[in-house]
């Protein structure tokens, strides 16, 4: 007796039509982000921007959200990998309703809103903090250099653009002398034989003056040289005084640990480099060598890892993310933060100092400690620092009892979730704005994640 499977019959037309809520089991990730866009979050920001009557009706603005915090949360970030799910992955057909947006709809609606969007991360945190996953007693901070959009090799040093700018100058200045030398020529000769060895040298359906590539890939060089080495100008005669707070702050090769080392001046240092393709990426070191990037920074509680604040700067040192980390922080959730941890990054007298008139408990590292190590400001010079000097003294009496070893177990697994888990080690965006609402849409979907878990 041969043995009977299962029927396999693709043909069968369904009877009944069908939900997207039976695409994926009760419980799953796709349910709850799209019944927390639909239910808990305010799109208001949104939704308030379509007015006009007129036209096609638009994707659902509630959809389309809902459709990019999932494929984050899947770590699915571009635009085509999102709508080619839209029409291979079943939960994402779920978080849709069968909707398939054009991959050009996906992105356009991202770079429209991605300031609104990015505003969602301060409601996500106190949806944690209604279910009970935000005690705030402890919060570790830590920051992380990002990949953006932008090879270092990209990067021109000053010295090195002085250099390069009269050498293409003069190649573009020497082509165009040939082409109108050629030109005058071609017109003095016979206009049949002209015509015919023109077209047997250059083709009939080409006039024979344009640019080649070769020499408009030159031209447009030029033009970004000339333009990079105009910025690194105006920055270095503005000096610190032109430097905007909230802007990418001081060029590669012109700060020195995260501060502005230069006064105003004619020409900046030598060593002062731009990149080419992202002009507001700097040059961080980072496991491995050097990268062109950002840094991430966070502040994440200690009772269920919850990002309670989130910023992304271009200084490549931590100490001026402390402050404005915890006082975010207060700000979403309404209340400060009892104790605060953070590495040697972040350790400075005046951080202390700010610290202790917030009465927020800081247990900050004045120096990298290592396993048996007795003093940990080895390597690091404490005098006339009372603040840090106290800071050490406390960490080294209290040993492995000391709150700051609660730094490491807290916010350097959220690195590893964003990072390795979810494969988010670059950037797609270019820009500090645009920079700035992608990585604050990446906290926003870790921070729903330990929701789901949660509730699940």
């Amino acid at each position: 007796m041969s043995k009977s499977f299962r029927t396999w019959d693709v043909d069968q037309a369904w009877l009944l039509p069908p939900s997207v809520h039976h695409f994926v089991p009760p419980g799953h990730l796709a349910h709850f982000v799209r019944d927390t866009v639909r239910e808990g979050l305010d799109l208001s920001a949104i939704t308030g921007v379509y007015k006009a009557a007129q036209g096609q009706p638009p994707y659902h603005p509630g959809m389309l959200v809902a459709l990019l915090l999932y494929g984050y949360s899947r770590g699915i970030y571009s635009s085509r990998q999102l709508a080619r799910a839209c029409e291979e992955r079943v939960d994402v057909m779920a978080v849709t309703g069968l909707n398939r947006p054009d991959f050009r709809t996906i992105s356009d609606f991202r770079k429209r809103h991605l300031a609104a969007i990015s505003t969602l991360f301060v409601q996500v945190p106190r949806l944690c903090q209604v279910a009970g996953l935000v005690k705030l007693g402890h919060v570790a901070v830590d920051g992380t250099k990002l990949r953006a959009n932008a090879s270092r090799h990209k990067a021109m040093s000053y010295q090195h653009m002085v250099r390069q700018e009269p050498k293409l100058a003069a190649e573009v200045k020497s082509w165009l002398d040939q082409a109108a030398a050629a030109a005058a020529a071609a017109a003095a000769a016979a206009a049949a034989a002209a015509d015919a060895s023109e077209d047997a040298q250059h083709g009939a359906d080409r006039r024979g003056d344009e640019m080649p590539d070769w020499m408009a890939d030159k031209q447009r060089r030029l033009e970004r040289i000339r333009a990079a080495k105009a910025q690194l100008e105006a920055e270095a005669q503005a000096g610190p005084a032109g430097t905007d707070p909230d802007g990418p702050g001081p060029s590669s090769g012109m700060q020195e640990r995260g501060q502005r080392k230069d006064k105003p001046a004619d020409t900046p240092p030598d060593k002062a480099q731009r990149n080419f393709t992202d002009g507001d990426s700097r040059i961080m070191p980072s496991q491995g060598g050097f990268i062109a990037g950002y840094n991430g920074q966070i502040a994440v509680d200690a009772a269920h890892q919850i990002i309670v604040a989130q910023r992304l700067c271009t200084n490549p040192a931590d100490f001026a993310g402390l402050i404005p980390l915890v006082d975010q922080a207060r700000a979403n959730l309404g209340r400060k933060p009892r104790e605060v941890s953070g590495d040697t990054g972040f350790a400075t007298e005046a951080n202390l100092a700010a610290m202790a008139e917030r009465r927020v408990a800081a247990y900050l590292s004045p120096g990298r400690i290592r396993h048996g190590d007795t003093d940990p400001t080895a390597g690091r010079v404490l005098k006339r620092k009372p603040l840090m000097q106290a800071m050490a003294d406390t960490i080294r009496r209290a040993g492995r009892r000391s709150r700051y070893r609660l730094r490491k177990q807290v916010v350097e697994p959220v690195f590893g979730h964003i990072k390795q888990a979810r494969g988010f080690r670059q950037f797609l965006l270019r820009g500090l704005r645009q920079v700035r609402g992608e990585w604050a849409m990446i906290c926003t979907v870790h921070n729903l994640l330990k929701l789901h878990k949660a509730a699940t």
